[in-house]
């Protein structure tokens, strides 16, 4: 068996990166204010940039920064000057699609790893080596592979060649997510980072003599959400994972919230520390890690393509619903003199509340919430605002970085 692989967790902003961090990430990926494939989160300017990469190489954790557009002649320039200023800060590696923009990154700072996105199609494994050939050190392989195929692909290219996976996430209709619905919908380019999600949208025919009288498109009982698949997940076979020769475990989610980003970290933690501590204790814990993945936003879970090409009832369903068990409420910023901890609320609370705290080592702990100040030590019953800095009294000992959620009954 190869080494342990490396978890790698994505992050939307400075506050998540921390949390990922903190909730096992051994690695973090994360997108710039440009030339990344997600235009819509809030990504990183260059200080909140500067400062998660010092928060997490103090803490022996890499970050990786997205520059994945397929770009075009007006975007080298900026290509460049911005890989000018990354060198200044020095992230661990870039993660690339665009042959160009792989030049340039070699041409500007050589000595930053160049790791090929897998918008670049990496479906075999003279790819691979032709990447490695030109200085790639990590190639990402497209969500369209087999696990035996990946093992074919290890067995062929050099042992110092990475091969990163995806494990976990939202899948796209398009091969290996070079989709061109958004754009011609909206005129908003996802190969550019602009993308609409289409894919989750519902829709309906109309018949040229008939305007205005919508018939839906029925995937046979399930519904007309005719682009959609469910989530991918693999907690349950990481055991094939993990003999695979795969040297990193992707996360996908760019754009979600920290209570997901903490839940799939800390799962994939464990499951991962557990199997090399034992495979049987691996398979032991089991039903933890699938109550605890279920415990953060997803669209049902499909096994992708790692066991060959899904059928239907595997890939599409009927709805573009998100299940939901928790809210998100916030995380432990600090812990003051008097004993009280301060959050910026994401979702409303109340005192006498009973909350969860989410723990990083694993542990889910029960507090009530025995009161609330605001920042003028006003005593409340509950938060008004959205992103109200709060102060609480939660009666327990907690550290900085436990996440706050609220389990929602589920019809």
């Amino acid at each position: 068996m190869r080494a342990k692989p490396e978890l790698l967790i994505p992050a939307s902003s400075l506050e998540v990166l921390k949390i990922a961090v903190i909730f096992g990430a051994d690695a973090v990926y994360i997108g710039g204010e440009a030339f990344g494939l997600r235009a819509k989160a809030r990504n990183f300017s260059m200080e909140d940039m500067k400062e998660g990469i010092e928060f997490a190489h103090q803490h022996h954790v890499k970050v990786y920064v997205t520059a994945n557009i397929l770009a075009h002649n007006k975007d080298l320039d900026g290509v460049r000057e911005y890989f000018r200023e990354l060198k200044e800060i020095r992230p661990d590696a870039l993660i690339i699609s665009d042959p160009g923009v792989f030049m340039i990154a070699k041409e500007v700072c050589p000595e930053i790893e160049r790791h090929i996105s897998t918008q670049a199609n990496n479906t075999n494994y003279e790819t691979y080596k032709f990447w490695y050939g030109l200085g790639a050190k990590r190639v990402v392989s497209a969500r369209e592979l087999s696990l035996e195929e990946i093992k074919q692909i290890r067995a062929n290219i050099p042992d110092d060649l990475e091969i990163e996976t995806f494990i976990h996430g939202a899948m796209c209709i398009s091969y290996s997510g070079r989709c061109l619905l958004s754009n011609f919908f909206t005129g908003r380019d996802a190969n550019q980072g602009a993308c609409t999600h289409p894919c989750r949208w519902k829709y309906s025919i109309v018949e040229e003599t008939r305007p205005g009288e919508y018939m839906p498109v029925y995937e046979n009982e399930r519904g007309t959400y005719i682009f959609n698949s469910k989530d991918l997940c693999m907690i349950e076979h990481m055991d094939d994972i993990l003999t695979s020769g795969i040297d990193s475990l992707k996360i996908e989610g760019r754009m979600k919230t920290a209570l997901y980003v903490a839940t799939v970290a800390r799962t994939y933690r464990k499951a991962i520390d557990d199997y090399f501590e034992s495979p049987k204790l691996y398979r032991e814990n089991m039903e933890w890690y699938k109550e605890q993945i279920m415990g953060c936003t997803y669209r049902l879970f499909t096994t992708g393509f790692f066991y060959g090409k899904p059928d239907e009832t595997s890939q599409i369903y009927d709805s573009n619903t998100y299940a939901k068990d928790y809210t998100y409420l916030g995380f432990l910023e600090e812990k003051t003199e008097k004993g009280l901890y301060r959050i910026t609320q994401r979702n409303k609370f109340l005192v006498g509340e009973t909350i969860e705290v989410m723990r990083p080592d694993g542990e889910n702990r029960l507090v009530t919430v025995k009161a609330i100040y605001d920042e003028e030590g006003n005593s409340c019953d509950s938060a008004p605002h959205p992103q109200q800095v709060l102060y609480l009294d939660l009666g327990e000992d907690l550290n900085v970085f436990d996440l706050l959620r609220r389990k929602e009954s589920v019809s």
